[in-house]
């Protein structure tokens, strides 16, 4: 009688185990028919949207091998205001003269800029009690070039490597506020017209204040 009863039970603990693996087998036939709704299939195959904002540039705040922060100065930092740019080479940024400077200009920077308003000159780096200026014109030929991309900075002479020098534009500044990253390439005289990295100018147009 014992044994019986033990088979009994052994023989129902079975066809409970069946009747799960049945019941889930039924669960993924659920699912797999789901699957192929067409409700379904959006719901699956439809990719995740990235929770990031769109990046227009590459923010760089310490100097590293790859990039080295030039010092620059802005009469007004308000969009569409008319300002006076001043990007200033100092001595320890270049090691050689000069023989042609190129600056780089981003595309999303949406401004006129006129040759005719941008001049190479000898620089006096303001502080508390005075204000960046120009000291001394140094005589250059000056062009826009890559589709207006790029101003190209010929001196009728090599500039040396002493003193401060810069490059003075007046324009009116984009509508969209945000940073835009200037870079400076220079050609040292020589044979090879190969154009070396100076640096960068990071400038920001603020958003105007209530």
């Amino acid at each position: 009688m014992g044994s019986n009863r033990l088979l009994n039970q052994l023989g129902q603990r079975v066809k409970g185990a069946a009747l799960g693996v049945g019941a889930i087998g039924l669960g993924g036939l659920g699912l797999a028919g789901l699957a192929t709704s067409p409700i379904a299939s959006r719901l699956l195959v439809q990719p995740a949207r990235a929770q990031a904002t769109p990046s227009l540039m590459e923010f760089r705040w310490d100097n590293t091998k790859d990039y080295r922060k030039l010092y620059y100065f802005m009469t007004n930092t308000r969009p569409l205001a008319r300002s006076e740019y001043y990007f200033i080479l100092k001595p320890k940024d270049r090691k050689t003269a000069i023989l042609k400077l190129s600056i780089t200009i981003p595309k999303y920077f949406d401004a006129k800029i006129d040759p005719k308003q941008i001049k190479l000159c000898k620089m006096s780096e303001g502080g508390m009690l005075a204000r960046t200026r120009c000291v001394k014109d140094i005589p250059a030929t000056i062009e826009l070039a890559d589709k207006g991309n790029a101003i190209e900075v010929f001196p009728d002479v090599p500039v040396s490597d002493e003193g401060t020098i810069g490059v003075y534009m007046m324009i009116f500044n984009p509508f969209n506020n945000g940073m835009y990253q200037f870079n400076a390439l220079a050609q040292a005289p020589g044979d090879i017209p190969i154009a070396g990295y100076l640096g960068s100018w990071l400038i920001q147009i603020e958003p105007p204040s209530n």
